[in-house]
Formats: C-alpha cells, structure tokens, sequence
C-alpha cells in the first residue's frame, strides 16, 4: 500500500480532509473574509496617507502611487473612493487631506499594525517575517483575538 504525502510535511503522512462547516457558516466565513480584504486596501490608503502627512506635511498622489508602486491612475480611483466615504478631502492639484473620520481609522489600523508586530517579535518571528506578517494579519484579526494578543503581550 502507497503512502500519501503532505505537501507541507515532504514524505510524511497526509493528515485527514478537513470537515466542511455547513453552507451558511461557510458562506459567512468567506463574506468576512471579502469585507476584510475590502477594508484593507481602504485602511493601507488612509494609513499611508497619514504618514506622509506627519512626516512630510502633506501627502500628494504622486508620493502615494510611488511608494503603493501603482499608477496614478489606480491612485486618483482610490482617492474618489475614499472621497465617496468621506475619509479624505481633496482640491485639483492640492494635497490631500484627511477627515477625523478618516484619521480615526488610520490610528486604529496602526495601533492593531503595532500590536500583531509586537505579538509577532515576542513568538520569535524574524524580524523581515514579522513586518510582512503584520501587514496582512492587521487586517484580518478580530477584535477578540486581538484582546488575546494585547492580554498576552501584558502577561
């Protein structure tokens, strides 16, 4: 009799095929996920935005397509976007500016950033993996797992 293998385990066994949650969980599970990635790229947006007005004063279309290495194109789009949900306010050839809306959710974005970052150093991850980690689990988290995390970081 052949050996199956786990593509993650070369040569080991195979671990047995996940059970499917039913249908309308599943369905829930992935329209979370959805939202999530979503929110994500509104968040990254408004959270360099942020940064480049702290930093340098301001922040310019221009400086955001540089450092999101995309067009201005794909940058004057998400700018209507964030206009359309108030979290930016913007002139023809002006800087851009935030909202308290739209300030407000680039602090929360950081401090969950800083809080997966530092749970993240604290389990041992490099220092590379850690950075590039957070950025995708900052966004992903709960509220409660992210309370865990803050609870065992105090501990």
């Amino acid at each position: 009799m052949g050996r199956n293998h786990d593509p993650y385990e070369p040569g080991g066994p195979t671990r047995p095929p996940p059970s499917l949650p039913a249908p309308e969980i599943h369905a829930r599970q992935h329209s979370h996920v959805r939202q999530a990635h979503e929110t994500e790229l509104i968040e990254d947006y408004v959270e360099l935005i942020a940064d480049l007005i702290d930093t340098r004063g301001e922040a310019r279309a221009v400086e955001i397509a540089h450092r999101r290495g995309v067009r201005q194109a794909t940058v004057s789009k998400m700018l209507q976007r964030l206009l359309g949900q108030q979290l930016i306010e913007t002139e023809p050839y002006r800087a851009i500016f935030l909202t308290a809306e739209g300030r407000r959710m680039a602090e929360a974005s950081r401090a969950r950033h800083a809080l997966v970052l530092d749970f993240l150093r604290r389990l041992g991850v490099p220092e590379e993996v850690a950075r590039r980690d957070a950025e995708g689990i900052e966004h992903h988290v709960s509220a409660e797992t992210l309370e865990r995390m803050r609870r065992w970081l105090e501990a």
